[in-house]
C-alpha cells in the first residue's frame, strides 16, 4: 500500500513513518508542494522489487528452510565443511610406506 505524505510531514514523523515501513511493509510517496518527489520503502521491499532473486535461488532457499538447514550457524556450516575435508584427506591418502 502506498500512502502520500507531505516533505514537512515526512521530516516531523520520519521515525514513524520507518516504523510503518519495517513493521507493515508501507511505501510512503514524499510531495512537496503537489509533486512527487521521493518514495521511502523498506530495504528488503526495495532489493525485492528492483533485483529479486533467481528462481534458482529461490528454490534453495526453500529447499534449505525444508531441511531446517537455513537455521545452522558459521560455526556449524565451518565444522561441516571441516568434517567432510577430513573424510576426503582420510580416504584419497596413500598407504605409507614402512
Amino acid at each position: 500500500m502506498t500512502n502520500v505524505v507531505s516533505a514537512l510531514t515526512a521530516r516531523t514523523q520520519l521515525g514513524q513513518i520507518l516504523e510503518r515501513t519495517i513493521q507493515k511493509n508501507e511505501r510512503f510517496v514524499v510531495d512537496r508542494r503537489g509533486q512527487p518527489v521521493a518514495v521511502i520503502m523498506s530495504l528488503k521491499d526495495y532489493i525485492d522489487t528492483t533485483a529479486p532473486a533467481p528462481q534458482w535461488l529461490t528454490e534453495i532457499q526453500s529447499a534449505s528452510k525444508r531441511r531446517g538447514t537455513d537455521r545452522l550457524t558459521m560455526r556449524q556450516i565451518d565444522n561441516g565443511i571441516a568434517e567432510v575435508r577430513r573424510e576426503r584427506r582420510g580416504k584419497t591418502s596413500k598407504p605409507s610406506k614402512q
